[in-house]
């Protein structure tokens, strides 16, 4: 069992990884141990920009996902995913 929960792992890691620095990659609002919050980008370690409060982060994550014509995911202080916004092409 614990070997399919790494495959599982490794299979998620690679598909971030491939979707890093492109179009395709999503940019999650999570809670950030030192600043508060952070947007990161899916396939980055760390963060792409970190804010006091959530509602900072949450704006600078849209502005992202909609210049680069992607996602935002915006995740509780759990990190139960709460909100998301599409600004691609469809």
């Amino acid at each position: 069992m614990a070997n399919n929960n790494n495959n599982d792992q490794n299979n998620r890691n690679e598909y971030f990884e491939d979707r890093a620095g492109t179009n395709d990659a999503r940019y999650h609002v999570v809670p950030h141990e030192e600043e508060g919050w952070a947007v990161k980008e899916e396939g980055k370690g760390s963060p792409v920009f970190t804010a006091g409060s959530k509602s900072d982060a949450v704006e600078e994550a849209k502005r992202m996902a909609e210049e680069s014509g992607s996602m935002a995911y915006i995740h509780s202080e759990h990190g139960q995913i709460e909100e998301q916004h599409n600004y691609m092409d469809e």
